[in-house]
């Protein structure tokens, strides 16, 4: 004989959004992610964009879109060659306005993302104050990248050696050369 038993069933809007946050923050535990890349820019100062990014993909776009509500931002795209969704954030005003304050009210919790949610933090204080226009505060800002998303699986495009070939501290990075 087979008991079966019964299955409570959860509607979303039965969630207030307190329990809605702390849902969401656990999806992105999962699924999230909080990253800084550069993209290289001949017209900027310093030659280098930073920028900052957060996002979560899927196979089903529901939580994208519930989550995208949630935050009031970002937008959700379709990676054709898989039907991968993502939903993406890269606004510096809606990651530090909505992001940063969504995840600093329903934290995530394991070790690992809130090390990188705290990096990410710290980064967005920089790039508020505009430190990513001069060398000093970039380098401290891709100083702070590199202790980003550590661990296996990590690529990127650009490194902090592209940018500062020789590691120097911040101090001499705009020292002029003496002929």
């Amino acid at each position: 004989m087979v008991i079966m038993s019964s299955v409570r069933k959860i509607s979303r809007k039965d969630l207030n959004k307190e329990k809605l946050g702390f849902f969401l923050a656990g999806f992105v535990e999962g699924e999230g992610s909080f990253n800084v890349s550069l993209r290289r820019k001949a017209d900027y100062k310093v030659n280098w964009q930073v920028v900052m990014s957060f996002n979560v993909s899927q196979k089903d776009p529901s939580m994208l879109y519930l989550l995208k509500q949630e935050l009031d931002c970002g937008i959700i795209k379709v990676r054709k060659i898989d039907n991968l969704h993502s939903f993406d954030v890269t606004n510096p005003k809606d990651i530090i306005q909505k992001v940063i304050p969504y995840f600093q009210r329903f934290p995530v919790l394991s070790d690992s993302k809130k090390k990188n949610f705290s990096i990410f933090c710290e980064i967005a204080k920089l790039m508020e104050k505009g430190e990513h226009k001069n060398l000093i505060g970039l380098r401290k800002i891709l100083d702070f990248r590199e202790k980003l998303n550590e661990g296996k699986g990590r690529t990127r495009k650009y490194s902090i050696t592209d940018i500062f070939p020789i590691q120097e501290s911040p101090e001499t990075i705009c020292r002029p050369q003496v002929s």
